[in-house]
């Protein structure tokens, strides 16, 4: 047998014998749509050799695994796998389900699924400040500290399917530290951070971010960051443009789930204490001039 197979060889040799057909795509993936006859073992996870076992008892049957597209290392890497694994008459069906699809040839489907990606549906989407989160982390040459705040506030709107418009508010009484173990210097930090020489909390309580429009990126893959966001950044009293990268996606619920990690400036916003480039002669008080943040966000929609 070949390495791969077109869709016209796999369906004639269906016909005529048994084969071991494997799609090897996530359970989701295979209960939305699979070849008929096909099972699945998900090359993604840990225990799929195991599962091949439980599928497949001899190791000279013939197998053929198929991904979604065949575009990507997936069914390739399902092959090598086996192949390691002393499987000996292994095919990849060439295209993927995709060809399958094309050709016309039988699948099963779950009901109500039209295999056609659903866009986000316009409207505006109110934060779940429960499941979103920010994590902040902030550096000098010798050490790092990281900590969280709170989101207060948030909510974006959608229109043609695209992130049009939104904004986000921060607690900075929520401010913490999670890097020291002593109590009393965590305590020290939060007083050094709420105090006038970071954030002057008493005078400012919020950061506030206010989201003026998104660009989709152009060739963006799963998992990396498909639009670009454009706002400005209130801190204090300075507001500043601020532009940076992040994943957008629709969820199965209808909500929206956001990443995003961004390294920005805080001198432009007039956070001081520290800098290199402000006062003279720090010594052990120098304190990089970026935080990096990292912000997860959920939305959902405003009638939920």
């Amino acid at each position: 047998m070949k390495a791969t197979i077109t869709p016209s060889e796999l369906q004639s040799i269906l016909e005529q014998r048994e084969v071991a057909l494997i799609d090897i795509l996530t359970p989701e993936d295979y209960d939305e749509v699979h070849i008929r006859g096909a099972r699945n073992a998900c090359v993604y996870e840990m225990v799929f050799l195991d599962r091949i076992r439980e599928l497949i008892p001899g190791k000279d049957s013939l197998i053929v695994v198929y991904d979604a597209s065949g575009t990507t290392l997936t069914a390739q890497t399902a092959a090598v796998k086996l192949e390691r694994a002393g499987y000996c008459n292994v095919a990849i069906l060439a295209g993927g389900r995709e060809a399958w699809l094309k050709a016309g040839y039988p699948v099963v489907r779950a009901e109500g699924k039209t295999g056609v990606e659903e866009m986000i549906q316009d409207g505006v989407y109110r934060v779940d400040l429960e499941n979103s989160s920010l994590v902040w982390s902030g550096r000098n040459i010798s050490k790092r500290h990281h900590g969280t705040i709170d989101l207060s506030g948030g909510q974006v709107v959608f229109d043609n399917g695209k992130l049009k418009s939104g904004s986000f508010s921060l607690d900075m009484h929520t401010i913490t530290n999670l890097d020291l173990q002593d109590d009393n210097w965590r305590a020290v930090l939060h007083r050094h951070l709420m105090s006038d020489d970071f954030f002057y909390v008493e005078r400012y309580p919020t950061v506030d971010f206010e989201l003026k429009g998104a660009a989709l990126i152009a060739g963006a893959t799963p998992g990396s960051p498909n639009v670009e966001i454009a706002g400005t950044l209130t801190i204090k009293d300075t507001v500043r443009p601020l532009c940076f990268p992040a994943v957008v996606a629709r969820q199965d619920d209808g909500s929206i789930k956001a990443h995003a990690v961004l390294d920005f400036d805080r001198t432009l916003w007039n956070v001081s204490y520290g800098s290199g480039k402000l006062f003279e002669r720090l010594g052990m008080h120098l304190v990089h001039d970026l935080i990096s943040i990292e912000l997860f966000i959920v939305a959902r929609p405003i009638n939920d």
